[in-house]
């Protein structure tokens, strides 16, 4: 059993390492949002700020442009960031799944020992009141 066990393991440790590589993307992604979004109401901001001292028309219409482009990107980055929170939701289910398995096997390899224990217990007791039954000579 123990080499069944080992193999639980490895693979528990495997699927977490991918969890932890999952997260790392995630957070990843997370941090590109937010600074998407920090740029866009920044740039926001500077755009309200110039308008009050008077913009062209071609400075708005390049400030619209870009805002919507910003707008866009952060759009994109919103549907990339849910699509690697579903990944990492995946991944985080097949470590518990993992684990649990481990987890399963360690107890009947626990329950093996201990049944291995009794027995021994079982045989020595057996052997000893044999002996103390036998007569001396």
């Amino acid at each position: 059993m123990q080499p069944v066990q080992h193999v639980a393991r490895g693979r528990e440790r495997e699927a977490m390492d991918r969890l932890g590589q999952s997260r790392r993307h995630l957070d990843a992604q997370l941090a590109k949002l937010e600074q998407l979004r920090s740029y866009r109401d920044q740039y926001a901001a500077d755009f309200a700020a110039s308008g009050e001292a008077g913009l062209d028309a071609t400075r708005l219409r390049d400030y619209r442009v870009f805002l919507n482009r910003l707008g866009e990107a952060v759009r994109q980055q919103e549907v990339l960031v849910e699509r690697y929170q579903s990944q990492h939701e995946q991944t985080r289910q097949q470590w518990v799944a993992s684990r649990s398995h481990s987890q399963a096997i360690d107890k009947v390899v626990t329950r093996y020992r201990e049944q291995e224990l009794r027995q021994q217990e079982q045989r020595e007791q057996r052997e000893q009141d044999e002996r103390s039954l036998r007569p001396r000579k």
